[in-house]
């Protein structure tokens, strides 16, 4: 084989590799934990909010779920939709601050809500609606930490806040952002890419026992692992190019030198 040959096959064989590990590292971006839609107003009322859990292991499946709820800002009237094979257990937790609302003052709040017996294999993810009365409406955002829990023991802890003006964090934690009212007064809910699952099977349990769940912390709203993605594709494309620009620069060389 003539060296212009294998200087080319190499360089091809570069440029691959680099381009794979870029889009595998895309595609580790996007497989955390995030909440559906990404906004909602302040103070919506009667909304879901869809949970979706990829499963990023090779060798293992997800068959647990923890989802914990701030309890510093509320979500009031919190209802789990049953899905078919898994068994959903809702904690709720005493406020420090009870929360007067145009029915009375509530005292407890959900604070947990735990999903077992069903199983999210490699390649797949599972949508986990919960259904809210009432959002907070003084604060900016709320933060969901996250246990994802595998059938070989390990666990995902989703539970990294983005800070201000920082970069996402390697486990980040679903943030729904909470905008601003509408003008008149009323709540501008934002729901167009919720995602959505089939509702069958098995109901929930409901717990009242207190739970300690990871403290809420403000900060600005997680980066959107889909922008990440993006950005490591375009990334993995001028690499490539500038593998072959290298390649035709030998070519061209090699043969200027021959001559």
């Amino acid at each position: 084989m003539s060296p212009i040959r294998t200087t080319l096959r190499r360089a091809g064989v570069v440029t691959a590799l680099t381009a794979a590990g870029i889009l595998a590292a895309a595609g580790a971006a996007s497989a955390h934990v995030t909440v559906h839609p990404e906004s909602y107003a302040k103070g919506a009322t009667d909304g879901v909010l869809t949970f979706r859990v990829p499963n990023e292991e090779d060798t293992a499946s997800t068959t647990k779920v923890q989802v914990f709820l701030p309890t510093d800002h509320p979500v009031l009237g919190v209802l789990v939709t049953p899905q078919n094979g898994w068994t959903a257990k809702v904690t709720t937790t005493k406020l420090k601050s009870p929360v007067k609302t145009d029915d009375g003052t509530i005292t407890e709040a959900v604070s947990e809500i735990t999903w077992t017996g069903g199983r999210i294999r490699h390649g797949q993810f599972q949508d986990f609606d919960v259904a809210f009365g009432q959002l907070p409406d003084d604060t900016a955002q709320l933060t969901f930490k996250t246990l994802q829990t595998y059938s070989d023991g390990n666990v995902a802890r989703w539970i990294e806040e983005t800070s201000k003006g920082g970069e996402e964090p390697e486990n980040p934690a679903p943030v729904l952002a909470l905008t601003a009212k509408a003008a008149d007064g009323g709540s501008s809910d934002s729901g167009s890419d919720a995602g959505s699952s089939t509702a069958s099977g098995s109901g929930s349990d409901t717990s009242s026992a207190s739970s300690s769940a990871p403290a809420q912390a403000t900060g600005s709203s997680a980066s959107s692992s889909d922008s990440t993605a993006r950005g490591l594709g375009i990334a993995g494309l001028v690499v490539g190019v500038l593998g072959l620009g290298a390649a035709a620069f030998t070519l061209v060389r090699g043969r200027n030198t021959g001559s």
